[in-house]
């Protein structure tokens, strides 16, 4: 009962402090009601209000500094022994890395010169995985095939040195200590923490998803034509003819005939004028796989996760497409086959539930159709 009333008290004082430091939003309830609740921590991580007044804090051009007290008060909530207030920490995560990345890729000249503020938060998640691993990697046994198993009989088995039959595979190496964030160091940080993110995935709310969909579909960098292999042409370009087709009435395919390379080029010119006009600037970052591998595992999860808003899938899809053409210009193997196997899943999963959707849609009218009475059988008796 004690540890009880003291987490209550603990996540309201903090509440409180977090209400002093953002604005109250217009309109609502100001972040202090928050504190109120039965369970204050949950409340703070589910309201919608109170994570954009904290992604409209973070974006600001003068926030990360070193004497931020929002990034102060995120490095004190995550190092407090209450896994609601570590859960409101690491739902900001997505919006705290986002302006990270960006200001260190593409700083600008108004920005500040440090981002200390960012990086101690970034440092505490790191700090706490490194000291759980106890300087151990992590590992997973691979299987040798070649050796008869339980499951099956190879056709040509073969001597092996290995007498277990089994090898080991590293997921990730040992973490080493860190105090500083250094360039060298800056993509396996990051990683670490977004992996801190991904345990616990599924108690983030959707908002919090939403985001980090959308912002590694920036770090991808601007959308192309090879978004669109798995499906065809490219879709906007469909989009676009099919409305001018509709619009001029000669949108028959025996009258308009246009080559896919003539496609590929109109688009990545559309694609071109877009960004010299402004409408979408290449904000992509360098995505080694330290860096890239936790990305994938939320975006998986965000996608194929049964319980997710069709808009958090729609928009995985988006990000995970642009992440195979962006490792597709880069030649990285292990990337190309984990964006393929998703992409096959996602439009797996589509047609099949398009497929559900049609059979049910089809099976309710065929039920609501009307019926014809069958007449009555007469039978003639012969006199």
């Amino acid at each position: 009962m004690h540890s009880w009333w003291e987490s209550i008290s603990r996540a309201r004082s903090r509440i409180h402090l977090l209400s002093s430091l953002l604005p109250s939003p217009p309109h609502l309830d100001p972040l202090s009601s928050l504190a109120d609740t039965d369970r204050p921590a949950r409340s703070l991580l589910l309201s919608s209000p109170a994570y954009s007044s904290l992604s409209a804090a973070l974006s600001s051009p003068s926030s990360g500094h070193a004497d931020d007290p929002l990034c102060r008060w995120l490095y004190e909530t995550y190092l407090s022994s209450d896994p609601d207030l570590r859960l409101v920490v690491l739902s900001a995560l997505p919006l705290l890395a986002s302006a990270y990345l960006r200001r260190i890729h593409h700083p600008a000249a108004e920005s500040p010169p440090s981002l200390a503020g960012f990086e101690a938060v970034l440092l505490a998640l790191y700090s706490s995985v490194a000291k759980s691993r106890n300087g151990k990697a992590v590992t997973v046994s691979i299987p040798d095939l070649s050796q008869p198993s339980l499951y099956h009989a190879p056709r040509n088995p073969s001597p092996s040195s290995n007498p277990s039959g089994t090898s080991i595979g590293i997921l990730s190496p040992p973490l080493e200590p860190q105090m500083a964030v250094k360039s060298t160091k800056r993509a396996c940080i990051v990683g670490v923490a977004l992996d801190c993110y991904y345990k616990q995935i599924s108690q983030m709310p959707r908002w919090s998803k939403l985001d980090f969909c959308n912002f590694a579909a920036v770090w991808a960098g601007v959308d192309c034509p090879c978004t669109s292999d798995f499906d065809g042409k490219p879709v906007d370009f469909i989009d676009k003819n099919d409305r001018r087709c509709s619009g001029n009435g000669f949108g028959d395919d025996d009258e308009i005939r246009v080559e896919s390379d003539e496609i590929d080029r109109v688009v990545e010119r559309v694609r071109d004028l877009e960004i010299e006009n402004g409408e979408e600037e290449d904000l992509r970052i360098p995505l080694p796989w330290e860096l890239l591998q936790p990305v994938l595992r939320i975006l998986a999860h965000c996608l194929l996760g049964p319980l997710n808003a069709d808009e958090v899938k729609d928009a995985a899809s988006v990000a995970v497409r642009r992440l195979y053409a962006r490792a597709s210009h880069d030649l990285v193997p292990q990337a190309i086959l984990a964006t393929r196997s998703l992409i096959q899943l996602d439009k797996g999963m589509r047609e099949a539930a398009n497929a559900a959707a049609a059979a049910a849609n089809g099976s309710d009218s065929n039920a609501n159709t009307p019926s014809k009475a069958k007449k009555p059988e007469i039978l003639l008796a012969s006199k």
